[in-house]
């Protein structure tokens, strides 16, 4: 196997639910020895997730990948074997609450001291600054304070929360991203020294706001909830066809409400004053919407997803996780793969992205038990013995 993009790297995740451990996720996918760190007795919250839902299993895809050690973190003794394990790595993931790492004497201060090439991630719901800095939050809060749900839902109906967590894991991409810039400033620039990043939860929300920052900045205007439709791009909605099943196309660009007319059987509508052009047809939405959708509900969803496509309409099905699972496109490009799950079986997850022509990330492992390589990671970096490591966990430090 060609070497991968972060062999050589160790990364140390101490984080928690999602937005951490799903960064160190997707690095060790790509080569990096992450090493899970977790409080004895009871580890990540994902582990625990879901009350017997099935989402306990988050774990086995979140988990991937990464060795598992348990350490208190609240024991002097405890800190002092991750400050022993944090001088040879090159990256720490943590996301308490600000101050609490330096209340352990582990904040980045006395770290980066000891090891200047280490990269410091700090994950927080606000940040490290400003008056919110030591309020908690979660995904669904996060969203909110972005000012996404807000503008989520139908106009007459309230707010509605995103059917993902899409702050947790918009948050992880810009977290990994985030290290690779630190890894690469680090290294390829020749400076040699590590550095912080402070990111807050609900920022990379803010930063899919798409235009409405500065839309209110300049016209004063509040993007509002406009249910499936966008309020700037029409026709772009969801349509429900004759057999049940909701549809979804775009076609707000002029050429290609053009294709969208001719697949409709209608091509005059191109030439109609009320539609001819983007602006005209934000200004009469309901009017061809209504027309869209009459077509729709006529036919069934494989008859008028044919009809879209032959004429190069962007369209498709509304999916569940089940049609997911069933789709030739997932297949072939391989979304969906077998891990072993640890117990004798397989379980099938998310497989790595992006796709690398020369270094395409692997999956090794699902999420491994709590504390499955205490032995093998305090031996490896800190000299530990079996016996050492036996009397760690007799005296509940490991």
């Amino acid at each position: 196997m060609a070497e991968l993009p972060f062999e050589g790297i160790r990364i140390l995740d101490l984080a928690t639910v999602m937005a951490g451990p799903v960064a160190a996720t997707t690095l060790g996918d790509f080569g990096a020895d992450v090493i899970k760190v977790e409080q004895p007795g009871r580890g990540d919250t994902i582990r625990g997730l879901g009350g017997g839902t099935g989402a306990e299993l988050f774990w086995l895809q979140e988990g991937r990948n990464k060795r598992c050690v348990t350490l208190d973190l609240r024991n002097p003794e405890g800190q002092e074997l991750l400050a022993g394990m944090a001088r040879q790595s090159d990256v720490l993931i943590e996301s308490f609450r600000p101050g609490t790492m330096e209340g352990w004497n582990l904040g980045p201060e006395r770290l980066q001291a000891e090891n200047p090439r280490l990269v410091y991630l700090r994950m927080s719901g606000y940040g490290q600054t400003g008056p919110y800095r030591e309020r908690g939050s979660f995904d669904r809060v996060a969203a909110a304070f972005s000012g996404v749900t807000y503008a989520s839902g139908d106009a007459d109906r309230p707010p509605v929360r995103a059917g993902y967590a899409l702050a947790d894991y918009l948050s992880a991409a810009h977290n990994s991203f985030a290290i690779a810039m630190a890894l690469y400033h680090r290294d390829a620039q020749g400076d040699g020294r590590g550095q912080v990043i402070d990111l807050a939860l609900y920022e990379p929300m803010l930063r899919a706001s798409e235009a409405a920052s500065v839309v209110y900045d300049r016209l004063g205007v509040v993007r509002e909830r406009t249910g499936n439709r966008h309020p700037a791009a029409v026709p772009g909605g969801l349509y429900e066809t004759r057999d049940g099943v909701w549809l979804v196309l775009f076609a707000a660009v002029d050429h290609l409400f053009r294709a969208l007319t001719r697949a409709l059987g209608q091509p005059e509508l191109a030439d109609d004053p009320r539609f001819a052009h983007a602006g005209a047809r934000r200004k009469n939405a309901d009017a061809i919407e209504a027309r869209i959708a009459a077509w729709i509900a006529e036919r069934s969803a494989d008859e008028a997803l044919e009809r879209l496509l032959e004429f190069r309409v962007p369209a498709g099905r509304v999916n569940s996780i089940a049609d997911v699972f069933e789709d030739p496109q997932v297949a072939a490009r391989e979304n969906l793969v077998k891990v072993p799950d640890g117990a004798g079986g397989e379980i099938r997850m998310v497989g790595v992205l992006p796709k690398l022509s020369r270094t395409p990330g692997r999956i090794l492992h699902a999420g491994r038990p709590l504390g499955a390589d205490n032995e093998e990671v305090f031996g490896e970096l800190l000299g530990l013995d079996a016996a050492e490591v036996g009397a760690l966990h007799a005296r509940g430090v490991v």
